[in-house]
């Protein structure tokens, strides 16, 4: 099924336009979140950052995925999107443009990720700030729920991390 293509062979664009593939992410753990910006859970691009900032340098990569399924809770352009997770977060993981996660249209990212770690009720997504942590082979390895606070995904992390 060419539509549900492995995690390496996907690709996706930034805010700022550029398409990126997953493929320059090998060796390195990620954890690929839908976001929204007028959430009540959206003070967790804080954890999110302290995550990266704390991991970045030992082989961690957040992906935030901007979404405006739940609530109209992401209700801006590129731009706004931006200087949001800029100047409100203090956001320097790479953030993609906004997508959908649930329903016919739902980016092929999301797709796989859902059809390999299906949730508590189901693969749908449920809200904003779902995550998933992919190892550093592009295998999914642990689906997080929405209200699961960054912090507490540290120790899978340190699990999955190369050894240096």
């Amino acid at each position: 099924m060419a539509e549900n293509k492995k995690f390496y062979e996907q690709a996706a664009t930034t805010l700022q336009g550029k398409e990126v593939t997953m493929d320059q992410l090998k060796g390195k753990v990620v954890m690929v979140v839908n976001t929204a910006s007028q959430c009540g859970l959206t003070p967790q691009y804080e954890g999110l950052e302290e995550l990266y900032q704390k991991y970045k340098d030992k082989g961690l990569v957040i992906l935030g995925f901007p979404c405006n399924q739940f609530g109209n809770q992401e209700p801006g352009d590129a731009k706004d999107i931006q200087e949001g997770c800029l100047i409100n977060y203090g956001v320097s993981f790479p953030v993609f443009e906004k997508i959908e996660v649930n329903g016919p249209n739902t980016h092929p990212i999301f797709k796989y990720l859902k059809s390999e770690l299906g949730g508590f009720l189901g693969s749908r997504i449920k809200w904003n700030f779902t995550k998933f942590l992919i190892d550093a082979d592009g295998k999914p390895y642990k689906r997080f729920a929405p209200i699961t606070k960054p912090q507490s995904i540290a120790p899978d992390i340190e699990k999955l991390l190369p050894v240096k």
